[in-house]
């Protein structure tokens, strides 16, 4: 009788492990051929737009979703300056992580100071084309996943295209060509230097803080994106 029941967990813990298995090959598989094609393809939509919409229907509010995709080519040198200084200022050398500013970060969590995180524009990339939001470990390990397969798929040229097209920029705009017509009446190529500033300004929260007619808070942050940007040359991916 014992045997027989250690036969039969042995079996079961068996097909267990080769149930995991297949399920991690399928994983590998299909996030692979994901990030193969959005390699050439533009993304259509990403899991924080689905979100952000179900919570404008739960909320009892209208559906908005602006994007327009456009190539690098025609988003503005401006712009993608504004970011890497407000938002990852190593992003054309390191790998996927800037290992120092993380270490930063939680050392100011640590002491309670409220600063942004340590993540790069890869891993946000990474984040907001794969993922879901929130905090786990285990979106954590996805999202390190995903940022090192699209380092080594995509690159730094492609990293930033997908980026500037996907990241929320206002309430329900997503990407710099929405959110330049948003805040400017203006297009992606067009963007100054102040504009772009602007925009990046708000990247932390683009639902509370606005580009345009900005508040004090927002007119510094605005101040020191574009000093650094006096110290980005013309940009090499």
């Amino acid at each position: 009788m014992a045997a027989t029941k250690n036969k039969s967990n042995r079996t079961f813990f068996q097909k267990l492990k080769a149930f995991l298995w297949k399920a991690f090959l399928w994983f590998l598989g299909i996030s692979f051929f994901f990030v193969l094609v959005f390699k050439w393809v533009p993304v259509p939509f990403t899991p924080l737009m689905v979100t952000r919409a179900i919570e404008q229907k739960f909320a009892g509010k209208e559906m908005t979703c602006s994007h327009d995709w456009v190539p690098l080519e025609e988003i503005s040198p401006n712009m993608q300056k504004a970011v890497i200084a407000s938002e990852d200022g190593t992003f054309l050398s390191h790998h996927g992580f800037d290992f120092t500013a993380m270490q930063k970060a939680m050392k100011n969590n640590e002491r309670g100071k409220k600063i942004k995180g340590g993540s790069t524009i890869s891993q946000q990339t990474a984040k907001n084309v794969f993922l879901w939001q929130g905090r786990s470990y285990l979106r954590k390990g996805l999202e390190a996943y995903f940022t090192v397969l699209i380092e080594i798929v995509w690159g730094k040229e492609r990293i930033m295209e997908v980026y500037l097209n996907s990241i929320e920029m206002g309430d329900g705009v997503y990407g710099v060509q929405a959110a330049a017509n948003y805040w400017y009446k203006t297009d992606a190529n067009s963007l100054t230097k102040n504009q772009a500033a602007g925009i990046a300004a708000i990247l932390p929260n683009p639902r509370k803080f606005k580009a345009s007619n900005s508040s004090a808070y927002i007119q510094k942050r605005k101040g020191k994106i574009l000093q650094t940007m006096r110290h980005i040359g013309k940009i090499k991916y």
